[in-house]
């Protein structure tokens, strides 16, 4: 099926089409045409045609209630008529085009043309036998050992390692689509939903959706199928997936009960039966004519950008929000592909081009100064002519430089950076997953690693989600334990219990426990869980009362959302009145409440003064105690006048009170230990609930989110408003700076809120560090907060599909200690790419300096192109899986996030590289120009074109080859410690790969003769290059013990610049978010800022030449000021954005308020 192209599922459903003698009432095509109407429309065509939900039921052979029998042969006939709900994915690229996208590479491209020319030449030989001594240097001894035929070889072996190259990149770009199509699938296996089957609600894998199926649709979901409402209450959907407009759509059965695939509960619950699936349903439609789009475009092999837009809508699974888009989304998703990369992208792009820059000079420089000396040598010292016979031999020398010249380029461009950066991520993904993380874009792993915040919700993630009543207020009566039945006044009883049991979600149950001894399992709504247990708990059962009530009875349901904050059901009863049941937090519902049951169970009047009371009594003391609180209440209408079910403030007002419940949600155990790791780690929690403040707080405590006697703010959504909003009611970014420092506790807060919160973080400029956020969120209402976010955690297990949909990374488990996982694998990732990049640099620099200075003294380079292939494959492909594969340990959360303005290279780093270069060019300098004298050989240096492989050579390549083997060891640490072997055999694949190079190398020394320019060596001269190599780790020890602070030089490498980063943060934000007058603003403060910082760094440089030091202190000077300025007044002038407010941070005692004044005024 996943590998049927479009038009063959289209010739199928032709085939259906006329298949009502399949049994089924209506074929595909009726189906799919009735799907295509709205409104009114689609109720008269059901109705004429049909005879409405129940006559389509019919024909589809279900039920409304009871849904599918489930019976196997009639599931695989309805999949065979109507369809599997599945998309075929587009098909991967083949290992071949794979092959030939890496073929594509520059230098390699330039490689094999070299290599096809060398081949070519060698071919050739001059007429006559006295040419060699017409040629010059060109011929000489060329003939001497019958070496002449084999100067093919060299061309050959260049061949053959860019084949190499090119297979390992190919493979590993096949492993990498392989990895991330597991993944896709993985998360669409992820996603389940709820249907009907023979009279149960089960949850079933929705590729396993079929027509007819009966689906149990609520808040939160995405529907996975189009389908027809059967029943609802309060529905409302957002279709913009679809339709591009924003404004929820209302839907109920008798006006618009059309329910499209692709789209979002925003509100309500409901039934539907499944009418399409699959690339029958809306969404199906759009892909296949966007596979159709690109099928035609390939065959005309024409245009190839467009297929680039589809094939990218195309690796969104089937359920995804941007499914079919309108044209106003796509461009859209331009403007957000061009948002900021990622840190450790924007660094290596950075210092990838700066490193290409380097090996392409020192490359051109390599093969001008080849050929001049050569053309000088023979054409201006010797006085040879050039002879035409020659020519060839000429060319053969040029073509030999071209080819140094190359391989110089192919050494010192790290082509293994990007490689690293995949294995690694992709390693750690795979890992991540054990840790309960599902990673959704690649790169969210490593953001994570320098995640300075994390916005966190409190109920599921902090605490268990397991909810359950231990307090309560009945009847005038405070219980600080469940009470016993018997004492409660049975009026009051019968109300509360079926209030609770009609006014909450069907689809909330509680099961036996799965294992005996076992706590029951709670299924559903966790609150509505919780309230249910204590019906249980007072010996009464929620059950018979709703077999009395059923679903489809209920008269009007006002579902809970984040502007209600509660939930009504109203019923009409046998006399022919209304009565509505409501629950939600108790201080909203309390508000409206004008009666309260007494403690013999009769309604008295509720004063606002008892309500002040009663909040003081009983609602903080419960919420002081981390108890959630819900207030359960009723209000009867009379029958005649009905009243208008639309008009929700008077209908939702006047209620009296039954009882108001204290539910407890423990602390997760592992929770308070991973939020001190989060401390410890140099990162911020902060609980964002749209819970009480009281609980808030105290869960907060619980956690260790906040201790007594610091400094921090814990406040209600109102207040946070009160505090960022200026007299317009527009929020200020000034205000907010003033607030989210101290912030830890943001209570009974809006979705708004959370993504304002959010987005001043990320936005805030008061910092020294532009801080990384990471937001978890459940809810349909997290999306826009956790798309903003750096990092979007969403919930795996309470998660909405909504909220994962708008994440990077799905919790598996719902747990917070996962997120301290994240971060570890994100520092570990980055510190990866770290290692890595020490390690490729010292090999780089070397390689390229050998090759230029060689080229240059002897006109040949000491390492052949063969020779820095195999060198480059090493310290590129081997090295990259070797150090990208480090497992991480405990001690990465003991240090601070590195931020985004810290060079990638540190200058530990730096260091490291300098150091080891160093020893290693004096090794093979010295074994260059007076090796053949220690080891008493024949020299190997201007040696003719095509002589044999010379041992002082080999000597050269052997110790270069083991001094990167025992650097490799060295570059696993970054940091400057000295155990260098520390947690070695933790990772397998470094040892192997450690191992499986020195033996590849033996075998190339010993047998790879000429290709490889090697003469074997005897055990003696073996020993010497391990020797020389094991110095290396020796000569670590040594750089190791050179303190950072005399190298202040070269601290520039990868860094990316304050000024880098905002011009592209800034104006490339979201255009929908931001209104024209704010950028301007933006840009003005932009601008501002520069001009701050011209000012500051011409009044450093005059401060420095006033002091008399060197230029280079100027940087120091500057990256020191912040720091003086806390204990002195400095004369240098600060940036405000800069210096005094991190100061303000900095000390406890000032707040934000105060400097900030001050600040202007120095300016």
């Amino acid at each position: 099926m996943g590998d049927m192209s479009n038009s063959d599922f289209y010739a199928k459903n032709q085939r259906n089409e006329g298949n009502h003698e399949a049994g089924f009432g209506c074929s595909v095509m009726e189906l799919r045409s009735l799907m295509e109407l709205r409104g009114t429309e689609a109720v008269v065509k059901l109705q004429e045609d049909y005879t409405g939900t129940e006559g389509l039921c019919k024909r589809l052979k279900t039920s409304p209630t009871e849904g599918l029998a489930g019976d196997q042969t009639d599931l695989d006939k309805r999949k065979e008529i109507y369809g599997k709900n599945l998309i075929p994915p587009k098909k991967p690229k083949t290992f071949l085009q794979l092959v030939w996208e890496a073929l594509q590479d520059v230098t390699l491209i330039i490689l094999e043309i070299a290599a096809l020319i060398s081949l070519g030449l060698s071919f050739y030989h001059p007429p006559g036998d006295s040419s060699g001594e017409f040629c010059g240097a060109g011929g000489g001894g060329v003939e001497d050992e019958g070496e002449a035929d084999a100067g093919w070889i060299e061309g050959a072996a260049i061949l053959l390692s860019v084949v190499c190259v090119v297979l390992v990149t190919a493979f590993n770009d096949w492993s990498k689509e392989k990895q991330f199509r597991g993944l896709q699938s993985r998360i669409e296996q992820e996603q389940k939903f709820q249907v009907v089957r023979g009279s149960q609600v089960i949850q079933l894998p929705v590729s396993d959706i079929v027509v007819g199926d009966i689906a149990q649709i609520k808040y939160g979901d995405l529907l996975p199928a189009d389908g027809v409402l059967i029943q609802g209450n309060d529905l409302k959907i957002d279709e913009s997936s679809l339709t591009g407009e924003s404004d929820h759509v209302k839907k109920c059965a008798d006006k618009d009960p059309m329910l499209l695939s692709g789209t979002h509960v925003m509100e309500g619950s409901g039934r539907m039966v499944v009418t399409a699936v699959g690339v029958n349903s809306q969404t199906g439609i759009i892909f296949t004519l966007l596979g159709a789009g690109t099928e035609e475009e390939e065959k005309k092999e024409k245009k190839v950008k467009k297929q680039d837009g589809a094939a990218a809508m195309e690796m969104q699974p089937l359920k995804s929000a941007e499914g079919g888009e309108s044209d106003e989304k796509e461009k859209k998703k331009v403007s957000t592909s061009k948002k900021e990369k990622s840190v450790l992208q924007g660094k290596l792009t950075k210092l990838a081009v700066q490193i290409g820059k380097a090996g392409l000079l020192m490359s051109a420089v390599t093969v001008i100064i080849l050929v001049l000396y050569f053309a000088i040598d023979n054409f201006v010292l010797q006085k040879l002519p050039w002879l035409p016979e020659c020519t060839p031999i000429y060319v053969q020398y040029f073509v030999k430089f071209f080819i140094i010249g190359v391989t110089v380029l192919v050494v010192a461009v790290p082509e293994g950076l990007p490689l690293a950066v995949t294995i690694s991520l992709a390693y750690s993904v795979k890992k991540m997953m054990k840790d309960n993380n599902l990673v959704r874009h690649l790169d969210a792993c490593e953001t994570m690693g320098n995640a300075t915040a994390i916005c966190s919700d409190k109920t599921g993630t902090l605490t268990t989600n397991r909810m359950t009543v231990v307090q309560c207020y009945i009847g005038d009566v405070h219980y600080k334990e469940v009470p016993d039945p018997g004492a409660l006044p049975n009026k009051s009883m019968d109300l509360l219990i079926n209030s609770i049991s009609l006014n909450s979600a069907y689809t909330t149950k509680i099961l036996p426990p799965d294992k005996e001894g076992g706590l029951p399992k709670q299924v559903g709504n966790k609150t509505e869980c919780g309230l249910l247990g204590f019906v249980l708990d007072l010996k009464r059962d929620y059950q018979p009362i709703r077999n009395q009530i059923p679903e489809e009875k209920l008269y009007k349901v006002y579902t809970f959302n984040s502007v209600r904050k509660s939930m009504s059901t109203v019923i009409k009863l046998p006399d022919g009145s209304f009565r509505m049941y409501s629950k939600g937090a108790s201080e909203i519902v309390l508000k409206k409440c004008s009666h309260i049951l007494s403690e013999v169970g009769e309604s008295r009047v509720f004063r606002p003064r008892d309500k002040d009371e009663m909040v003081k009594k009983v609602i903080e003391p419960m919420a002081c105690d981390g108890l959630r609180t819900i207030c359960v209440a009723y209000r009867d209408f009379p029958g005649d006048p009905e009243p208008d079910w639309e008009d929700e403030n008077s209908i939702l007002n006047d209620l009296t009170a039954i009882c108001v419940v204290g539910i407890e949600d423990p602390v997760r155990p592992e929770v308070p230990d991973a939020i001190m790791k989060c401390q410890q780690a140099g990162i911020t929690v902060r609980m964002v609930t749209g819970d009480n403040i009281n609980t808030a707080r105290a869960i907060a405590i619980k956690c260790g989110i906040i201790h007594p006697g610091e400094d921090f703010l814990c406040i209600d959504g109102k207040e946070f408003n009160r505090r960022i909003r200026n007299e317009k009611g527009e929020v200020e970014q000034e205000r907010i700076d003033k607030v989210w420092p101290k912030l830890r506790v943001l209570a009974r807060s809006s979705p708004t809120d959370k993504h304002t919160l959010v987005k001043g973080i990320i936005d805030s400029t008061i910092a020294d560090q532009r801080q990384v956020v990471a937001v978890t969120g459940d809810g349909t209402n997290d999306g826009p907060a956790l798309k903003k976010a750096d990092v979007g955690f969403a919930m795996g297990i309470a998660g909405t599909d909504v909220a994962k949909e708008a994440s990077d990374i799905i919790l598996t488990d719902d747990n917070f200690s996962s997120i301290v996982k994240a971060v570890m694998w994100g520092r570990n990732v980055y510190d990866s790419i770290s290692k890595f990049l020490q390690f490729q640099l010292t090999v780089n620099v070397v390689a390229v300096i050998v090759a230029f200075t060689g080229a240059c003294i002897t006109q040949d380079s000491p390492l052949k192109a063969v020779q820095m292939l195999w060198v480059n494959l090493i310290m590129d492909t081997f090295a990259s899986l070797a150090l990208a594969t480090e497992p991480p340990t405990e001690s990465l959360l003991k240090r601070k996030p590195y931020g985004r303005n810290k060079p990638l290279i540190s200058s530990t780093m730096t260091k490291n590289i300098l150091g080891h270069g160093v020893y290693q060019l004096i090794i093979i300098f010295t074994l260059l120009f007076v090796g053949e004298k220690i080891f008493d050989i024949d020299s190997g240096r201007n040696a003719p074109l095509h002589s044999p492989p010379s041992e002082h050579y080999t000597i050269i390549f052997n110790t270069f080859v083991m001094m990167q083997l025992f650097n490799e060891i060295n570059a696993r640490k970054i940091h400057g410690e000295r155990n260098v072997f520390d947690g070695i055999f933790r990772n397998p694949i470094f040892c192997t790969i450690v191992f499986g190079t020195f033996a590849m190398q033996i075998v190339i020394v010993q047998f790879g003769g000429k290709p490889f320019s090697c003469q074997p060596l005897n055990l003696e001269k073996w020993m010497w290059c391990v020797f020389l190599g094991l110095g290396e780790l020796v000569w670590g020890q040594v750089i190791a013990s050179v303190p950072n602070s005399r190298l202040r030089f070269l601290r520039r490498a990868g860094q990316l610049t304050r000024k880098d980063e905002l011009p592209e943060e800034d104006v490339n934000e979201d255009n929908d978010e931001i209104d024209h007058a704010e950028r301007e603003l933006r840009r003005g403060q932009i601008l501002w800022f520069r001009g701050l910082n011209r000012i500051q760094t011409q009044i450093d440089v005059v401060n420095t030449f006033k002091s008399g030091t060197s230029f280079q202190g100027a940087g120091a000077l500057r990256r020191q000021s912040s720091t003086t300025s806390q204990t002195q007044d400095v004369t240098n002038v600060s940036s405000p954005s800069h210096v005094s407010l991190s100061n303000a941070l900095s000390s406890p005692t000032s707040t934000t308020a105060a400097t900030a004044p001050s600040t202007t005024g120095q300016c």
